[in-house]
């Protein structure tokens, strides 16, 4: 069965890219949902609440050819499309464990509009949740709220996304993989099918698996990049140590290691963002939950935050006392290529330069009206 319209829960960063890319290649009619109303209203005019590189060409494009339209209402997304994908945020608590708020909200809503649908309808969990979240949250909520039976009248999956911001659009066009974690059969050909109608030019492979299993690939797929970050700014320090003893050829030597790969291995700052920050910490707290151990994790964790800093100490090394000194921050996004300043180590930098009553002057050629707002 061809899928011709899908609806998008949540227009953050990962539904709004997917929206825009199945409009633009799938040719997919796509209902963007979310409870902002000033976002919508932006969204509506063509103007993306973020910056990612064509993202506003292609939105505008969409919404020109008529295949994208956007809207707060559960009921009209639900019943004029075939399956829904959930992109809402999941941020951390306090105590750094994840907080399911969003989902939970969205699972009721979907629920609600479900009550009033008579055909089959698949709903997708494309949002970061810890294992376990689908089958006894996401499920428990819809078919409380739907009354309507799972596996018979709706399905459900987990699909998570592995989108590098700067680079979201072309990840998306040509994905390393696509990971399926099903309820049950039915579900998982329906999405299946789904990609592959999407994607029928290209041999993209697809690991369909239980849907805690497809949750628990997200945190071990950022878990493992970002130990990767931690590793090689650990052997940076060492090098730091050593006369004549450079890291940049250590990581590239170790990275012509097939086991290995060049990837990540790249010393500098540390890691930050919206994803590797918050979700090594929910790992952590949820390792803690069911009483395994989360030493290493805890462990990347604790060099990360301390390498922002480290950028300070380098300044002292070099011109003394900074005290009075005006110095320059350059670059404020977490990485090139994007306006996200979610946990970027230039925030951490600039923070202990106006401890030390250093006069900080900042740059940035995308960032600047975010870090503006803090």
């Amino acid at each position: 069965m061809k899928i011709e319209n899908v609806s998008i829960i949540g227009l953050g960063y990962v539904g709004l890219t997917m929206a825009v890319f199945l409009a633009n290649k799938g040719r997919i009619k796509v209902i963007g949902v979310d409870v902002d109303e000033e976002k919508l209203e932006k969204l509506s005019r063509g103007n993306p609440t973020f910056y990612e590189e064509r993202l506003e060409f292609l939105l505008n494009d969409g919404i020109r050819s008529n295949m994208l339209d956007f809207t707060n209402n559960y009921n009209f997304a639900i019943l004029n499309s075939s399956i829904s994908f959930i992109t809402v945020g999941t941020p951390s608590r306090e105590d750094k464990s994840i907080d399911l708020t969003y989902i939970e909200e969205a699972s009721t809503s979907i629920g609600k509009a479900l009550k009033e649908k008579d055909s089959y309808h698949l709903v997708v969990v494309r949002s970061t949740v810890t294992p376990g979240t689908c089958i006894y949250s996401v499920k428990n909520i819809i078919e409380e709220f739907s009354e309507k039976e799972i596996g018979r009248e709706w399905g459900l999956c987990m699909n998570p996304e592995f989108l590098r911001e700067g680079n979201a659009l072309r990840d998306l066009s040509k994905p390393d993989r696509i990971v399926i974690g099903e309820y049950n059969k039915r579900s998982g050909d329906m999405l299946e099918n789904f990609y592959r109608q999407i994607y029928s030019d290209l041999e993209i492979p697809i690991v369909r698996t239980s849907l805690s299993t497809a949750e628990m690939i997200k945190y071990a797929n950022n878990a493992f990049l970002a130990t990767k970050i931690s590793f090689i700014n650990s052997i940076a320090s060492i090098c730091e140590k050593i006369d004549g003893c450079d890291v940049v050829e250590v990581a590239k030597a170790i990275g012509l290691d097939s086991r290995i790969s060049p990837l990540f291995l790249r010393a500098g700052l540390g890691y930050g963002g919206s994803c590797f920050p918050k979700d090594i910490k929910a790992l952590i707290e949820f390792a803690k939950e069911v009483e395994a151990c989360p030493i290493l994790f805890e462990s990347v964790d604790r060099i990360n935050q301390r390498q922002a800093l480290k950028a300070v100490e380098f300044c002292e090394q070099l011109i003394g006392n900074i005290k009075g000194r005006r110095i320059a921050v350059l670059g404020l996004a977490f990485k090139p290529g994007t306006d996200d300043i979610r946990e970027a180590p230039s925030l951490k930098i600039i923070n202990e330069l106006l401890k030390k009553r250093v006069n900080v002057v900042v740059y940035d050629p995308n960032a600047m009206e975010k870090v503006k707002k803090i």
